[in-house]
Parts: C-alpha cells; structure tokens; sequence
C-alpha cells in the first residue's frame, strides 16, 4: 500500500525566541503522541516521515471577545478552528508563562502540502456559461481527502516559519 508522506505542523507564538520554539513544539508534539499515539496516521508518521513544521501562530490570548465569543489570541483562534473542524490536534500550555497557550500541533498528510501532485483547484479550465462545475469541484476536494484536508490547506497556504 503506497502511504502518504505525513508533516507534523506545530503552531507557535511570535514573542519566544528560537529555542523557546522548538521546545514548546516538542512538548506538544508530545502531548500529541500521549492522546492520538495508536492512531494509524501518527503511528506511520513516527515509523516513515518525522518532519515538524514550525510555523508563526502569532499571538497567545485566552481571552474571549465580548459579544462574539472568539479568542483574542490568533494561536487560541487557530485551536479553536481545528476543533471545530474535526482537526486531532494537541495543544500545549506553559507552566512557567501563566499557563499560556504556546503550541498547537497537528498531523497533515502530502494532500495538504504538496502542490504538485496535489495542485489548487482551477475552476477556469471548467468554466463556461453552460457548464456546472460543482461536480469537478467535488471531484478535487475528493482528491485532495475532503473538506478537512481542503481546511488545512486554506489555514497553511500563508503562514510563516517561525
């Protein structure tokens, strides 16, 4: 069975220094591996693939806006996407920095990262006044592993390494 290359991206604040990014990376990559360690995909990640991505997630608030319940901190914004759409992820919040939210991590498999194989979605080559293109789309969407994976492939598409 030919397997997906998988990455494991890690989501940290833009205030700590380098160091201080990979290891609140590690200590959710951790966490990771003590919640979803039997899964399938994780299992084969550690056995093939071992890659982490650490990306810029910003900032770390915990606090929730008045009137529309969003986090303030772009890393708690982006915790709560995942949850929301279905992402296993792990989070890791930091004793020594009253408690804050300082990683988030989750697994992605080539569908989301790799444009060549994998490219975006051209609905112009499709197009034309008689044609309905939702079935072609949903087609690409299929390809890609779902609306999950089209989830992370919009949340990665222009993020930075941190």
């Amino acid at each position: 069975m030919n397997k997906l290359e998988k990455r494991m991206y890690v989501f940290v604040p833009y205030n700590i220094s380098p160091i201080q990014e990979a290891i609140q990376a590690g200590h959710a990559v951790e966490q990771y591996a003590y919640l979803h360690g039997r899964n399938e995909d994780y299992i084969d990640y550690v056995k093939n693939w071992k890659t982490w991505i650490i990306l810029n997630g910003g900032t770390t608030n915990s606090n929730r806006a008045l009137g529309t319940g969003e986090s303030e901190g772009s890393l708690n914004q982006i915790t709560d996407s995942l949850e929301d759409n279905g992402i296993i992820h792990a989070v890791f919040n930091e004793p020594d920095l009253n408690n804050a939210l300082t990683a988030v991590c989750f697994l992605a498999d080539e569908r989301v990262f790799n444009y060549k194989d994998y490219p975006d979605w051209n609905g112009s080559k499709w197009w034309n006044k008689n044609t309905n293109v939702e079935p072609f789309y949903s087609k690409w969407v299929k390809k890609l592993g779902g609306d999950k994976n089209l989830f992370l492939r919009d949340l990665l598409k222009y993020k930075k390494l941190a």
